[in-house]
């Protein structure tokens, strides 16, 4: 089987041969890896004493079709 070689965003948990391993098979459920990435760029702008709102804010930039609340639901967890 010929696997292209993907960028990990995972990869504070998995390993890449693990990651392309499951995106090659499509076990990869992208919705919850962006909701993951949104979780650690908060988590590491909070550690940098950005404010909530500007920490928000500025993932807004990063995924525009995102809403202000959206995304704070994302990084606090909040579920329906």
């Amino acid at each position: 089987m010929k696997s292209k070689k993907t960028n990990n965003p995972l990869s504070d948990l998995i390993s890449d041969e693990i990651y392309d391993l499951l995106n090659n098979r499509g076990l990869i459920n992208e919705k919850s890896v962006r909701d993951h990435t949104i979780r650690r760029k908060f988590k590491d702008m909070r550690e940098s004493k950005v404010s909530a709102s500007d920490a928000i804010e500025s993932l807004r930039n990063d995924y525009p079709y995102l809403q202000f609340d959206t995304i704070r639901k994302i990084v606090y967890h909040i579920h329906k």
